[in-house]
């Protein structure tokens, strides 16, 4: 019975063991490898993320400078509009 106990021990147990040793440990280093890539590419993403990162504060200052160009312009449109009714009325009464 002592000798099939060794036997089994030394047939099967050590082996299986070391190969679940052996798993594990690789498994381990794997998973340690690709979370240190993916922290490396977040990192590399958050520092993309900042160099193009716009601000509220810039986009509201944006939008107000755009709206009041577009505020003047409407008004040009407006006087020109009315220059050439007028114009035209002008044109009409003289013929």
């Amino acid at each position: 019975m002592e000798l099939d106990l060794q036997w089994w021990i030394v047939a099967i147990e050590i082996p299986v063991t070391s190969a679940i040793f052996w798993m594990i440990w690789n498994g381990r280093r794997e998973v340690e490898t690709n979370l240190r890539r993916l922290q490396e590419a977040t990192a590399d993403h958050k520092l993309e993320v900042a160099k193009t990162y716009a601000r509220l504060a810039d986009l509201q200052m944006l939008e107000s400078r755009l709206t009041a160009h577009l505020l003047r312009i409407e008004a040009k449109l407006d006087v020109t509009a009315l220059k050439t009714e007028s114009l035209i009325h002008e044109r009409k009464n003289y013929e």
